[in-house]
């Protein structure tokens, strides 16, 4: 699969500890390395700031998508390759999925758990063929990964579809795994005996 461009989603906080910058740049820098645009919110704080920043001083592209509301809050990113200000969070998230390649959610809070929740559901359902995932750092989706796994224990999904989210601890891993990603055909609905 030919990545152009990965959609990140992630926090606007840093998070308790400064392992979540460091892998965020990390994530930038990698993206950086392979030639992958990295395609974001847009802002200057938080993970999303570490991030772009570390990508920009990589010689990466970046390219921000900031809901007008949002620019003073989020305060959007000087800096980036491209930034995009859009009227609202569905304008948003649309342009991010439509220039994207794959998605990764590095530790965040709701709205990042909105958002790649969406992308995956989006996924499942056939709208794209897109590789969805979770970079784990410092176990922060350990509990979340266990929880989806229950799920599919229990037959609210199917095993194909919970493991089209992965999960990986390193920015290379996940990645590497997206290169060579197919999407599964099976249709997400579960009949009884299936």
């Amino acid at each position: 699969m030919v990545l152009n461009n990965i959609c990140v989603y992630l926090g606007s906080n840093t998070g308790r500890t400064s392992v979540y910058v460091e892998q965020a740049q990390a994530l930038g820098r990698e993206l950086a390395r392979r030639g992958i645009g990295l395609v974001y919110g847009g802002s200057n704080v938080g993970l999303m700031g570490a991030l772009a920043d570390a990508t920009l001083q990589a010689g990466g592209r970046v390219i921000g998508v900031l809901p007008e509301r949002l620019k003073s809050k989020e305060m959007a990113h000087p800096g980036l390759t491209e930034l995009h200000i859009v009227a609202t969070m569905h304008e948003r998230k649309h342009m991010m999925a439509d220039v994207a390649d794959g998605f990764i959610a590095l530790p965040g809070g709701a709205g990042t758990f909105e958002e790649i929740f969406e992308t995956w559901t989006w996924a499942q359902l056939g709208f794209h063929a897109k590789p969805c995932g979770l970079l784990n750092i410092a176990g922060y989706y350990d509990k979340l990964a266990d929880f989806l796994d229950h799920a599919a224990q229990e037959r609210f999904m199917r095993e194909e579809h919970r493991t089209m989210l992965m999960v990986e601890s390193s920015p290379a891993a996940l990645l590497d795994r997206y290169a060579d990603y197919q999407a599964p055909t099976v249709s997400k609905w579960i009949t009884e005996g299936k």
